[in-house]
């Protein structure tokens, strides 16, 4: 009988190990878009300033000239379609080196539409913040709120329908701005419809800021940019 009981209590143990592995290793961290590495390379090139506006992300802080859009030259674009908080920790190093003035940090939408959990999105989100503030202690850090999606268009179904996340993700960020003492950036309801959805005033296909969209978002950050 005691025998029968250790392999059973060995047994469970195993099992139960399994399961967590399971869960560990239930999202890919180590994906990385296809033009990663070139576009940090690209990075690398580039001068650094210590009057420098770093925006970093992903496609939605691509898809615009940020030093066009703010009429500041200082502005610097350092997003990368398909990104996700495990890049950004991946790069880090180069968009610190020069001890930017600014850093605009908006990641985490594409962390959930591949089903990492919000823990590690924030976690995530925590080293980045301490690493800047270790290696540039100089830098002030600006944490804007994910964006919603509009779950009515057909384009992006992983990025869908995950509106728990966002707000989970979204009041993480808050505590962490209150906690390291950053600018909390709330972006998140200044693109809401009336349904709770990003507005198809600012998309065209439910994930991804139009014209209008990014006219909008450079409004609600010029206060900041001109912030000393």
């Amino acid at each position: 009988m005691k025998k029968l009981l250790i392999f059973l209590i060995g047994a469970t143990l195993s099992l139960s190990s399994g399961i967590a592995q399971q869960v560990e290793t239930a999202y890919d961290t180590t994906h990385r878009p296809r033009n990663f590495h070139l576009q940090v390379a690209q990075f690398k090139t580039y001068p650094n300033a210590d009057t420098d506006i770093i925006f970093l992300g992903n496609s939605l802080t691509a898809g615009t000239k940020w030093h066009e859009l703010l009429e500041d030259p200082n502005c610097k674009n350092r997003g990368i379609s398909g990104d996700t908080t495990f890049g950004i920790l991946e790069r880090l190093d180069e968009v610190v080196e020069g001890n930017p003035a600014k850093v605009f940090l908006l990641i985490g939408i594409n962390d959930i539409s591949r089903n990492f959990p919000v823990e590690t999105i924030l976690k995530n989100h925590r080293k980045i913040v301490k690493r800047i503030q270790d290696q540039s202690p100089r830098t002030k850090i600006y944490l804007q709120t994910l964006l919603p999606v509009n779950n009515t268009f057909d384009r992006y179904p992983n990025h869908y329908n995950k509106d728990f996340q966002i707000a989970a993700v979204n009041e993480g960020l808050k505590q962490l701005a209150q906690d390291y003492g950053l600018v909390l950036v709330d972006l998140h309801p200044h693109f809401l419809d009336q349904n709770g959805r990003l507005s198809k005033a600012y998309t065209e296909e439910g994930l991804h800021l139009n014209a209008d969209g990014y006219l909008l978002w450079a409004q609600i950050l010029k206060p900041y940019i001109n912030q000393i």
